[in-house]
């Protein structure tokens, strides 16, 4: 469904103009073939003659292929075509001089040229006004899309306009010749832009921190980024100040995420193994999936077709949301048949998907816990498991934005409690869970009311280690006069003891029998399963008989809820095995 607040504004540039140099590809085309051609009503819109040693020739449309004539291609054929073009380079290709077309070679085991690939080069004119805006911030951009989607036109086209239009010194790392064509002479195309041609494509990586080195660019423009080495030189370049325009193959970004090769150029992927205490802040296993570095290329445009491109402004962010399994939500852009750019965006879905596949180390969190979907902070990089140092400024910023949202009302109804107290007791939470408190508030029934607005609370309740490390914190709550409880870490448990401390309630035993909607995230079947198969082996064995006990494999996030529940009972249990077969291992109380 797309977004009713869709923006709909007028093209004020020209009217796309082509140049395609179409008599030059025909002229080294057999007379046969080429006749064929100019007889057919859509010879204009050819995308590629296709000559293969004994088959019949064919001529590409977009819409469909088209065979010309009933005689096989012959050898004498393919010769006069190789003729008339440039030199194959070690990449099997070559050029029209002066021109843009595209000469592809398939060779037999011998090397003997056996096929053609005659594809159309074109030169078009207003193919960028889609992206224009962002093509004059001086950010890197990263082109991705399908072969044929027309990348490579418009590289062309954003070298010209950079050069001409905004005189900038641009410089095209042009590996095939079919940036600017085949020659010396570089195609009119790219206006005022240089180009560089490369002697092989394996030199690439090297002709690229050449250009930087010796000609003072302001841009770099590269086609079909591909290698390691490609991708660590463009890394290299951007360190530098220089802007980036480069393309990739690959639909999405998540196929350069899942790439080893390429993804350097939207920062890298590393693993990374996280505290305890962080990851149950998480709810994720200790080792994860983070951003390596800042992405190489700032700004990502997928071309999914030739009018219409999805548009990442922010590479680092859809990165990093699609690390946590998350699904980003970027604009669209399209132009009609009138030149006008409709701009739209999709809602997002309920449900994330993790585009990563299925791998252990990576738990996508089906609904949001932690201190940053309470609402009392906005999300930002994770810093509490980094080096404190250099971080005291952040802190004390996302403290002050915090501290004083006021709630829909500040009228608060207190009734009296058993011995005389005001209930309900008005909480703040700071650095723990906010789902996970209302979840032990509700299933227990207890008189607490949690607020957003320090100024109304009651009671402060904050993880030990946060209250320990942050002396901001505890100045502020000393001001105040506020009391606050420390909590040893963020489960159900030892929450569940701290509510209960500060309602009075010490003295009330935890009754035996746990209730295991405490512990279950989300209610389903196996996890309630999981749950009672734990208590069962408490209550019946472990407690009575005094005897260790090993459970049913499970799966991580289970096992944390096993690891709780066995927690409610004051008892100790490690996790054994590999996965598949990990499983709890619950002990007496006197070991």
């Amino acid at each position: 469904m797309l977004d009713p607040k869709t923006n709909n504004f007028l093209n004020s540039s020209k009217r796309m103009q082509i140049i395609d140099d179409l008599n030059k590809l025909l002229e080294i085309l057999p007379s046969t073939i080429r006749a064929k051609i100019e007889e057919h009503p859509q010879h204009d819109n050819l995308i590629e003659v296709v000559m293969d040693l004994g088959r019949l020739p064919e001529a590409r449309f977009p819409d469909r292929a088209l065979c010309l004539g009933n005689i096989p291609v012959s050898a004498k054929d393919l010769d006069y075509s190789i003729e008339r073009v440039g030199d194959f380079s070690g990449d099997n290709r070559a050029g029209i001089e002066r021109t843009l077309h595209r000469i592809s070679a398939i060779r037999n085991r011998s090397g003997k040229i056996i096929g053609l690939t005659c594809r159309m080069g074109r030169a078009v004119f207003g193919t960028i006004t889609l992206i224009q805006d962002l093509v004059e911030t001086g950010k890197s951009l990263l082109m991705l899309g399908r072969p044929g989607v027309g990348k490579t036109t418009a590289l062309r086209e954003i070298a010209r306009v950079l050069a001409d239009d905004l005189h900038r010194r641009v410089v095209i790392i042009d590996t095939s010749n079919e940036i600017a064509g085949d020659g010396d002479i570089p195609h009119p195309a790219i206006g005022c832009a240089r180009r560089m041609q490369v002697a092989s494509p394996e030199l690439q990586h090297r002709v690229m921190i050449e250009a930087v080195e010796n000609h003072m660019p302001e841009v770099i423009v590269i086609d079909e980024i591909g290698t390691e080495l490609e991708a660590l030189a463009a890394r290299t370049i951007a360190e530098r100040g220089v802007q980036l325009v480069g393309t990739a193959h690959g639909n999405r970004i998540e196929n350069l995420i899942k790439n080893p090769t390429l993804s350097d150029l939207v920062g890298g992927i590393q693993a990374v193994i996280l505290g305890d205490e962080e990851a149950r802040r998480r709810s994720s296993q200790k080792t994860i999936l983070e951003r390596k570095a800042p992405p190489t290329f700032e700004i990502a445009i997928e071309m999914l077709e030739r009018q219409r491109w999805v548009i990442h402004e922010d590479v680092s962010k859809t990165v990093d949301l699609l690390l946590r399994g998350g699904k980003p939500n970027p604009p669209t852009r399209t132009v009609d048949n009138y030149g006008r750019i409709q701009i739209t965006q999709e809602k997002p879905e309920a449900s994330p998907n993790n585009i990563l596949g299925d791998h252990s180390f990576l738990e996508v969190q089906e609904r949001p816990v932690g201190w940053r979907a309470s609402g009392q902070m906005s999300p930002v990089q994770p810093f509490f498991s980094q080096q404190r140092g250099g971080l005291a400024s952040e802190f004390d910023r996302l403290l002050d934005a915090s501290w004083h949202q006021p709630e829909s009302t500040n009228h608060k109804v207190r009734t009296p409690g058993p011995n005389g107290e005001d209930w309900p007791v008005y909480i703040y939470p700071y650095g723990i869970g906010r789902s996970q408190i209302e979840q032990v508030i509700d299933i227990l029934n207890l008189p607490i009311v949690l607020t957003k607005d320090l100024h109304g609370a009651d009671v402060v309740i904050a993880l030990r280690s946060h209250v320990k490390n942050q002396s901001k914190l505890r100045q502020i709550i000393k001001v105040r006069q506020i009391p606050i409880h420390g909590v040893k870490s963020n489960t159900i448990p030892q929450i569940t003891r701290t509510l209960q401390r500060i309602l009075g309630m010490d003295e009330l035993k935890i009754p035996e029998t746990a209730d295991l909607r405490l512990f279950a995230r989300w209610g389903n079947d196996d996890e309630l399963e999981a749950l009672e198969e734990a208590r069962l082996a408490v209550e019946q064995i472990v407690l009575p008989k005094r005897q260790p006990v090993e459970l049913l494999p499970r799966s991580p996030k289970v096992r944390k809820m096993q690891h709780e529940l066995v927690e409610h009972y004051r008892l100790q249990s490690d996790s054994l095995g590999e996965e598949p077969n990990r499983r709890l291992r619950i002990y007496p109380a006197s070991v």
